[in-house]
């Protein structure tokens, strides 16, 4: 009988599609969320209005465009979508902390956790996925 060797495999295609699925459901949910503020009131702020209604269209562009992409791209857009969540996930913190651009955050903000959770999710999920299909191009 011969024993699978784990060393050296490249990760399986269901493994990827499975993070790719849940990578774009979070980036669609931080569009969601960004163009759900917006509409509520966030589009009247200097700076921070367009800046959600930016974020709420990179969230839906990535999220497609994660679906669609040919697996030889899918590192660099897993990877971007990664880097597109930490930069949301560090602008809530920076607005929460010390303010940005003049406008001062707080924790009681309605889905302000929930964007919270959902950003860190979105970096994990995307920036796994960036490695795994960067190792299975090899």
């Amino acid at each position: 009988m011969v024993t699978p060797t784990v060393t050296g495999r490249r990760p399986a295609t269901g493994l990827l599609w499975a993070l790719r699925a849940l990578g774009a459901v979070l980036l669609a949910g931080m569009g969601w969320i960004h163009l759900d503020l917006w509409q509520d009131g966030y589009r009247t702020i200097d700076v921070i209005g367009p800046a959600f209604l930016l974020n709420a269209i990179a969230g839906f562009g990535l999220a497609v465009l994660l679906l669609v992409t040919p697996r030889q791209l899918v590192a660099w857009v897993a990877g971007l979508g990664a880097l597109t969540a930490l930069g949301t996930l560090g602008g809530l913190l920076l607005a929460t902390t010390v303010g940005l651009f003049g406008f001062v955050e707080s924790t009681a903000a309605r889905l302000w956790w929930t964007s919270f959770w959902v950003e860190i999710a979105a970096a994990v999920v995307l920036g796994a996925l960036a490695a795994l299909a960067a190792r299975r191009r090899d």
